[in-house]
């Protein structure tokens, strides 16, 4: 029976903002970066949910796993509006290695070298249509 992964709604926002906004400040080198909140909420197409990307963007989960401080926010005395805008500071300058990197990624290029050795992949594949039924003929 396959595995189902499930995602809650805060994971979802997390990884959002790591993928859309702090990836992109990590590659121009940036110290700090900042996130909206109703941006966020738009980008996800979530309905009524401001206070649930309040609580992920500002949760010690994103926070550590990113290595992050949180500067600053702005907006209203509540923080819990779509002009919510918080401002993040990287506490470490190189990217941490992520051991829950998603495994297809860890894979990309695994062959590289050794289907470069068949005379790549399509010569492999093709090679191997080509060889099917006679395998099973011996």
């Amino acid at each position: 029976m396959p595995t189902i992964t499930t995602h809650s709604d805060s994971d979802l926002v997390r990884q959002h903002a790591a993928e859309v906004y702090l990836r992109t400040a990590r590659r121009r080198g940036d110290r700090r970066f900042t996130v909206n909140v109703g941006a966020v909420h738009k980008a996800l197409g979530l309905n009524n949910r401001v206070p649930l990307v309040c609580a992920a963007l500002t949760s010690k989960k994103f926070l550590v796993e990113n290595s992050l401080k949180l500067i600053s926010r702005t907006g209203p005395p509540s923080g819990q509006s779509t002009t919510v805008t918080y401002t993040y500071e990287f506490t470490q300058t190189k990217q941490p290695s992520s051991p829950k990197q998603d495994p297809w990624i860890r894979l990309r290029g695994a062959l590289k070298d050794v289907f470069a050795e068949l005379g790549g992949g399509e010569a492999y594949l093709r090679n191997e249509r080509d060889n099917f039924y006679r395998r099973r003929e011996s």
